[in-house]
């Protein structure tokens, strides 16, 4: 069903949405489900090999969107900085360093301009798209996350962010670009290229597009670190709410194809080397080592142990601070900037990158420090040795705004792309002065978060990873000027630094150790960098949620965790269903399907049938109601007949009441009494009868029998397969058989996958509306149900590691009696149930 709204907090006054879930639920015709019934083993295996090229497709192009992300990124920032660095220099001698800032705006400005443009053509664009990609993965269907026209939009903006001098990285948009890859590529089809059209039937429903979608993003995380296990491990700890063992070997082989497409072509790119594979990401922490003159010297020790967790505790305490403060501008936007026209968002991109712009120049020019260069090591820490460094190190030095042979070290952090300087500052010695770090990270820190959540594309990775560089890079600088531990290694302490604020900011652990470890290629950090994820997400946990989560519950999308609480067992699956079912019958009018679908926005529908018990009356006049008196008996008899067989194989009898339902001459059942129909009804949980009867709608004249009857279960029907029959006319009349209704394949119910048309834009004028549908070929005959005493952790279970959407409850004499949706296990619904029960108690 449509999710209706989230419980807020006292303190939020934000609009909800109502966001629509993913289907996962197979067709009782998806044609998998008829291969393996055929007992094709050659169809299935081959099924299973396209399935194989298309992972390997999308790992391949998510590689080849990397590509394109870093060469444009790249050619862009050298031709700013090329030209800059040439007017600083000239200007910084001639006094017109005026000059050289408005230079350097007019760089900026322009490619913030352009990719503020590209997001108001696809909003969803905006950020980095890992909480629509997580929301998406766990059942969320978020309107356009996953369209061909967002992941231009991404790719396109977010080198024009990178760019543009803001605070921004581009590893978290080519996560939400692989999953778009993974999304649309096995679809053969587009909304945007509506010509092109290839008669591709399979993977059309949201199960597959889901596995897909998990392979995509697991790409896009080993494209931007050169880590295939840690882009996997994302995708199982952060995304999907459904896993296999079929599909971890399939997200790895996607995530490998990825790096080493982007390793062979970066490679052969930069060196001219084809096939080398130098580059195995977008980021590189390179290779930590010691001086070999430097005997003393450890790349960590069992003392410095102690150090890292105090560095996660501060790293928590900093990553809680960082989320409350973006929290609150996100708040302020979606209050005061997002209401207001589209140009106004612009102009906010613009006047962050107005003031990062000058802030950068300000602080390099009358903050930054000029130390010495040296080509020879020294005995001070305050030098640089050139014989130590590799040369892609040291050709990132700026010597801007001082004199010869000295070099500006705040300059060296503001004016090089930030991957360098990162790399500055895990593998420089001696190069940064405590004042110029702590200055550094606090400009950093405040200007990344007001950066973060602005209309372009933007990551958070590389911001976090840089900023909690400069933060351990400080600490190893005290630790050695003040303390006088002199075997501390800096790039050690910058890049334990870099993980305790990254993990206080996402509170990721699993998969962002594994990266780290992945992108630094020392086995030995493993430990370290383990315990300080784990501290700095329990210190930051004990404040808040971590980023991504705390934007995904301001858009008020349901997101389920991973388990409830161990209260919640207090309460059953009867306390947290949806009692007041709008359902359907086998057979139905339709008039009455049009004004189901037009008056509901439900997404799918109980079918069921009514246990009167004066069917043949009904059976007389109405060849309708015969057909649904005849379904339903058709169906106690098949499922009897099972029973039956059990019972004689067990030497059993069956019961009375199931003898007497398998006897195909009684026909009707004792009619309840009147005194204790109210009675029966809360014991059995009969629901309201709505006004969904065919040829009739309920009135006041009702009596309370006619209101309240039960419902016989049968299966479920989705809304865009009742909007495809009625599209495709398919139905018979009352003059005749079911059977000569028509019938629709797979790959026909499935052809306007995703987007069926809408009940309110079909032309219905063409179908009789005294014509009757048979949804029994289409339905789902045997769903996931629960009876309404199964503890909510079980029902929670269920739903979350079997990815449903809709999870009927069933009595014990097969009746429906409520549905369970997502809705009703968010986190929100079910303490405000719970704080019910106990009020009742």
């Amino acid at each position: 069903t449509i999710l209706g709204e989230t419980h807020e907090e006292e303190d939020e006054i934000l609009p909800r949405k109502d966001y629509e879930s993913l289907d996962y639920d197979r067709c009782i015709n998806d044609p998998y489900l008829e291969i393996l019934e055929s007992m094709d083993h050659k169809k299935a295996q081959r099924y299973e090999a396209v399935k194989w090229m298309l992972v390997f497709a999308i790992g391949v192009c998510t590689g080849l969107v990397g590509l394109f992300v870093d060469f444009f990124v790249r050619l862009f920032t050298q031709l700013k900085f090329r030209v800059v660095q040439s007017s600083v220099e000239e200007c910084t001698e001639k006094g017109c360093l005026a000059l050289s800032l408005l230079e350097l705006l007019g760089f900026n400005l322009t490619f913030v301009f352009l990719a503020s443009l590209l997001v108001l053509i696809q909003p969803v664009a905006a950020g980095s798209g890992i909480p629509e990609i997580k929301c998406y993965l766990n059942g969320v269907k978020v309107p356009g996350v996953v369209r061909l026209r967002t992941v231009v939009c991404k790719a396109m903006g977010v080198l024009f962010s990178v760019a543009g001098g803001l605070f921004v990285g581009k590893e978290g948009p080519m996560i939400h670009s692989g999953a778009v890859v993974g999304a649309g590529l096995p679809q053969f089809q587009s909304i945007s290229l509506r010509k092109i059209q290839f008669n591709f039937p399979y993977f059309r429903s949201d199960r597959d597009k889901r596995d897909f979608v998990s392979a995509g993003a697991a790409a896009g995380v080993a494209a931007a670190f050169g880590a295939p296990i840690g882009g996997t491990l994302f995708s199982l700890e952060e995304g999907s709410s459904f896993w296999n063992q079929g599909l971890t070997w399939k997200v790895l082989f996607c995530s490998m194809a990825a790096t080493f497409t982007l390793n062979f072509f970066r490679s052969g790119i930069q060196f001219g080397s084809w096939g080398s594979f130098q580059l195995p990401g977008l980021l590189n922490f390179g290779e930590f080592k010691c001086s070999e003159s430097d005997k003393k010297c450890h790349l960590w020790t069992a003392v410095d142990l102690g150090f890292f967790i105090l560095m996660g505790i501060v790293g928590g305490l900093l990553g809680a601070t960082f989320n409350c403060l973006n929290k609150r501008l996100a708040k302020y936007r979606m209050r005061n900037v997002h209401p207001k026209p589209k140009l106004v968002r612009v102009l906010e991109s613009l006047l962050v990158s107005l003031t990062t712009t000058v802030v950068v120049f300000v602080a390099s020019m009358v903050l930054g420090e000029c130390r010495q260069m040296s080509s020879s090591k020294h005995s001070g820490n305050d030098t640089l040795s050139l014989q130590d460094i590799s040369e892609d190190v040291n050709s990132s030095i700026k010597t801007f705004f001082c004199p010869n042979e000295t070099y500006n070290d705040m300059a060296t952090l503001f004016f090089n792309p930030q991957e360098s300087a990162i790399l500055q500052l895990f593998h420089q010695d001696g190069t940064f002065s405590p004042v110029t770090l702590s200055l550094f990270f606090l400009l950093y820190f405040l200007l990344s978060c007001w950066t973060y959540g602005i209309s372009v594309p933007s990551g958070l990775f590389v911001p976090s990873l840089l900023c909690g560089a400069a933060f351990g890079r400080l600490v190893a600088n005290l630790l050695k000027s003040y303390i006088g531990l002199d075997h501390i290694y800096s790039g050690t302490f910058a890049l334990i630094g870099a993980a305790a604020f990254l993990g206080g900011v996402v509170r990721m652990t699993i998969s962002l150790t594994v990266i780290l470890i992945e992108s630094t290629n020392e086995i030995t950090y493993g430990l370290p960098i383990m315990i300080t994820l784990m501290v700095a997400k329990w210190t930051g946990d004990f404040f808040n949620k971590g980023i991504y989560d705390i934007h995904v519950n301001l858009r008020g999308v349901p997101l389920l965790e991973w388990e409830t609480g161990v209260e919640m067992d207090k309460l059953r699956a009867s306390d947290i269903m949806e009692p007041n079912l709008t359902y359907v019958y086998p057979h139905t009018r339709i008039q009455s399907l049009v004004s189901i679908l037009r008056t509901t926005v439900h997404h799918a529908f109980p079918v069921v049938t009514e246990n009167r018990g004066n069917e043949r009356e009904f059976m007389k006049g109405n060849q309708l109601i015969s057909n649904n008196i005849k379904f339903k008996k058709s169906s106690i008899l098949t499922r009897a007949g099972e029973q039956r067989k059990r019972s004689q194989s067990m030497k059993s009898y069956p019961s009375s009441e199931l003898r007497n339902m398998c006897d195909e001459h009684i026909a009707t059942e004792e009619p309840p009494e009147k005194e204790d129909l109210l009675q029966q009804m809360l014991e059995r949980r009969y629901t309201p009868y709505p006004n969904l009867y065919p040829d009739q709608s309920p009135s006041e004249e009702w009596t309370m029998e006619e209101r309240f009857r039960p419902l016989t279960f049968h299966g479920l029907i989705l809304r865009s397969q009742l909007v495809t029959l009625l599209d495709r006319g398919v139905c018979y009349s009352e003059s005749q058989s079911s059977a000569s209704q028509p019938r629709l394949s797979h790959a026909e119910m499935s052809e306007d996958y995703p987007r069926y048309p809408d009940i309110h834009d079909l032309d219905l004028t063409l179908l009789n509306p005294r014509m009757i549908v048979d949804v029994t070929p289409y339905m789902n005959p045997s769903p996931f149900t629960v009876s309404p005493n199964t503890h909510v952790s079980q029902v929670f279970n269920l739903f979350r590691t079997m990815g449903l959407r809709h999870l009927p409850v069933v009595n014990a004499v097969g009746e429906v009696v409520g549905i369970i949706t997502r809705h009703n296990l968010t986190h929100e619904f079910l303490q405000a149930r719970l704080r019910q029960h106990y009020q009742t108690i």
